[in-house]
C-alpha cells in the first residue's frame, strides 16, 4: 500500500478529495489512474474507495503553490468517472473552488491579515483567476460555521468568490458560435439554445421548449430516462456547436453542463434553473454554471435575458430545487467580476490508501 495525504472537505454543494499536487507524482501511474484506483471506479457504489457514487461526490481538487507572481495557489479540478473509467479535466467545479483559499492559509502558502485575507487562485483547467476572501479576525482563520447556503443541509464557514473576467475562458468567446441564440438539432426538430461560455460551458435552454411546465424538480428529471436521453443529445449538439467535440458522440461527460430555464416562481424575479452535472440533475446549481447564467442574462437575445427580464441592480437571483442562489456583477481593474458567496467545512484530514504496485485499473492483478 501507497499512503496518500489527503483532505476530505465540503465546498458549496459538493464534496472533494483535495490533493497536494505532489503527492499524487506516483511512478509507473498515470494521474488518472491514481485518482481512479483510489476513488473505486468504475464502480456505481465506488465501494473499494473514496468516492462517493454520485457526481457532486466523486470529485477531486489538486493544488499547489503558484510560481506565477500574481498568483497564489494553483488549482486543478479533476472529475473522476463513476460507472466510466475516465478522469475529466475539461471544467471547473466552482463548488469546490471555495476549498482552496482556507487549505492554502493552513498549509502556509498564504499569510493571513486582519480582517480579511485574500488568496488569488488560478484554476488550470480554464484559466480562470477567482479571487476568494476569507474572514480572518486578527489575523486567525477561525473556520467559524455561521453561514447557510441552499442545498447544504447545515451551516459552514463562508468563502466569497469572485471569477475575474469568466467571458470564453474554454472557447474564446462568451458566445462560442457568435450570435446569442441558436438551432440545435431535437430528433426530426430543432430547438432553440443558448450556448455560452463564462465559468464553464454551458447549453442553456428553456423548460417550455422541452414540454415541461415552469421549472422541473431533479426528481421530475431523473425519474424519467427518455427526457435524461434527449437532454443528452441536445447537450452533446451544443458541444459539437461551441467546438468542444468534432462530433456529438465524442462530447465530454462533463462538458459542458446544460442548463433548462424557466421564468422565477411567481412574485419572484430572477430566474428558475435546473442544471444537469454528468447525466443527472445537479440538487443545487453549479457555481460555474451561474456564472454563465449571470453574464447571458445582460446579453440581449440570450434565452436568459428574455426570461429575466430588466434587472432592477447587479445581482442575479438564480431559483433552484434547493433554493435561491443570489450572484453579483462587480469590476476590478477594469476588468468584470461575477461572483457568489459559497461555504466549506473540513470533514477529514490523514491518508488515502492505494494499492501499489500491484494496482490495475482494469481490475486485473498485476
Amino acid at each position: 500500500m501507497r499512503e496518500i495525504r489527503a483532505t476530505w472537505m465540503r465546498g458549496g454543494t459538493s464534496k472533494c478529495w483535495v490533493f497536494r499536487s505532489e503527492d499524487l507524482h506516483v511512478p509507473g501511474l498515470t494521474r488518472d489512474e491514481v485518482l481512479l484506483r483510489v476513488f473505486g471506479s468504475p464502480d456505481h457504489r465506488q465501494v473499494d474507495g473514496v468516492g462517493g457514487g454520485s457526481s457532486t461526490t466523486s470529485k477531486a481538487v489538486i493544488l499547489n503553490p503558484s510560481d506565477d507572481p500574481d498568483v497564489d495557489v494553483d488549482y486543478t479540478f479533476a472529475q473522476v468517472g463513476i460507472d466510466e473509467m475516465t478522469v475529466d479535466w475539461g471544467s471547473n467545479c466552482g463548488n469546490c473552488s471555495a476549498v482552496v483559499a482556507s487549505f492554502a492559509v493552513r498549509e502556509g502558502w498564504v499569510s493571513s491579515s486582519d480582517p480579511v485575507t485574500t488568496v488569488r487562485v488560478f484554476n488550470t483547467n480554464t484559466g480562470q483567476v477567482i479571487v476568494q476572501e476569507l474572514q480572518t479576525p486578527d489575523g486567525e482563520l477561525v473556520e467559524k460555521a455561521d453561514t447557510m447556503i441552499p442545498g447544504v443541509p447545515f451551516p459552514g464557514t463562508p468563502v466569497r468568490m469572485g471569477f475575474v473576467d469568466p467571458a470564453g475562458r474554454t472557447t474564446g468567446r462568451l458566445f462560442p458560435s457568435g450570435q446569442p441564440c441558436d438551432d440545435l438539432p431535437d430528433g426530426e426538430d430543432t430547438i432553440a439554445a443558448t450556448l455560452v461560455d463564462a465559468g464553464a460551458p454551458v447549453v442553456v435552454v428553456r423548460s417550455a421548449d422541452l414540454g415541461l411546465e415552469g421549472q422541473p424538480t431533479p426528481e421530475r428529471v431523473d425519474t424519467d430516462p427518455d427526457l435524461l436521453r434527449r437532454l443528452d443529445r441536445i447537450r452533446r449538439q451544443g458541444a459539437v456547436a461551441m467546438g468542444l467535440a468534432p462530433t456529438p458522440s465524442a462530447a465530454a461527460r462533463a462538458v459542458p453542463k446544460l442548463a433548462v430555464v424557466s421564468s422565477a416562481a411567481q412574485n419572484t424575479t430572477g430566474l428558475g434553473v435546473l442544471m444537469l452535472s454528468m447525466g443527472r440533475a445537479h440538487p443545487a446549481i453549479p457555481i460555474t454554471g451561474s456564472v454563465a447564467l449571470t453574464l447571458a442574462a445582460a446579453e440581449p437575445g440570450t434565452l436568459v435575458a428574455e426570461l429575466v427580464g430588466e434587472r432592477p441592480g447587479p445581482e442575479l437571483a438564480l431559483s433552484t430545487a434547493a433554493g435561491v442562489v443570489s450572484t453579483y456583477v462587480a469590476s476590478a481593474d477594469g476588468r468584470p467580476v461575477v461572483g457568489a458567496t459559497r461555504t466549506y467545512r473540513r470533514l477529514s484530514e490523514g491518508v488515502v490508501f492505494l494499492p501499489y504496485p500491484d494496482i490495475d485499473v482494469d481490475g486485473d492483478a498485476s
